[in-house]
């Protein structure tokens, strides 16, 4: 059992594999104790019974040098499957805490990437509240709740008011734009081409203000 502990010593980096082997070490552990036990209860006598006769003289009937031997074994056994249990506790403990402490960074770390994501993005300057089945809008992936932080050559630096949006579409019949939304969260890009379709409009879709 020394070796199984100084090799796990040796690497302060606890891993799975390490307490398999030390769950394999005690299983071992306690079919040899099983074995001995076996061996007493062969010969009649347990771990406790008498070795000696009523008169005090060793008993004939019996192995003795063989229940000795197995009760010996038992004892240190005994010993040895109880430092491997506290190793095992030991071991599962430090896997567990290290487990522990790589989620809460990954959890910090994906934190503060959504903090730095919800910063470096712009914030929007108006809203799509309704989008027509079949429209360029619609073909074009726009959504209802979509947040614009940019149509064509309109951004949150230049935006003033839905007429920027009006004379965007208004020269580019036929032409795709880009346009970037927020989207629960996350910027989604698409091209939105503006043109005739069997609805009113070039767009088929309702744009308001973000007031700030």
């Amino acid at each position: 059992m020394r070796m199984t502990e100084e090799n796990i010593a040796a690497n302060s980096e606890i891993t799975m594999d390490d307490v398999k082997i030390l769950i394999k070490k005690k299983d071992e552990i306690e079919e040899q104790i099983k074995a001995y036990y076996d061996v007493l209860e062969d010969q009649g006598v347990g771990v406790e019974g008498p070795l000696v006769d009523a008169e005090g003289f060793p008993r004939a009937d019996v192995n003795l040098y063989q229940i000795r031997t197995a009760r010996h074994n038992i004892s240190c056994l005994q010993n040895d499957h109880k430092s491997i249990m506290t190793e095992i506790e030991e071991a599962l403990h430090k896997l567990h805490a290290r487990e522990k402490a790589k989620r809460e960074h990954h959890d910090a770390e994906m934190q503060q990437g959504a903090m730095e994501k919800q910063v470096s993005l712009p914030s929007p300057f108006a809203r799509v509240d309704a989008v027509t089945h079949g429209s360029p809008a619609s073909g074009a992936g726009l959504r209802v709740g979509d947040e614009l932080i940019e149509f064509g050559s309109v951004n949150t630096e230049n935006f003033q008011n839905l007429q920027n949006i009006a004379a965007v579409v208004q020269h580019s019949e036929g032409k795709p734009l880009r346009v970037t939304v927020l989207r629960e969260g996350q910027k989604t890009q698409m091209s939105l081409t503006p043109q005739q379709w069997s609805g009113r409009g070039l767009l088929g879709c309702n744009i308001v203000p973000i007031h700030r």
